[in-house]
């Protein structure tokens, strides 16, 4: 039986209790212009720092999937997943930059963050 598309994000134990940053890259991103009904394609560029939860990648897939044949402008959309992910997996950080191909002569970057209260991240290490 084929893939659907599908609105769950599944999730399973972080491994690790320390910091640590998860980065995904979605080439694939497509959505509707909503008010031309065109097509927009975008990679979305996801990382975050887990709490106690990780996305399982193939309900990320399926989920991403489904914005396929919505109309979203790419504010609402980059922010609408930011914050379904967020609400998932209580990440201590999570930032998505959705990154649009060029529509009418422009290319639109959406940057979103959300932050657990309380959280800062560590120190960047500089070596020599």
């Amino acid at each position: 039986m084929p893939s659907r598309p599908g609105t769950e994000l599944e999730t399973f134990p972080s491994p690790a209790a320390a910091d640590y940053t998860i980065r995904m890259t979605l080439p694939e991103f497509t959505c509707l212009c909503p008010k031309t009904g065109q097509p927009d394609f975008a990679t979305l560029e996801l990382e975050y720092v887990p709490d106690r939860l990780c996305v399982e990648l193939k309900s990320l897939k399926l989920y991403i999937w489904a914005f396929r044949d919505r109309g979203a402008f790419h504010e609402a959309v980059t922010n609408e997943i930011a914050d379904h992910l967020a609400g998932t997996l209580s990440p201590r950080f999570l930032r998505l930059m959705a990154k649009f191909n060029v529509r009418g002569g422009i290319y639109t970057s959406v940057v979103v963050e959300r932050r657990k209260p309380g959280w800062a991240a560590p120190a960047p290490v500089a070596l020599p």
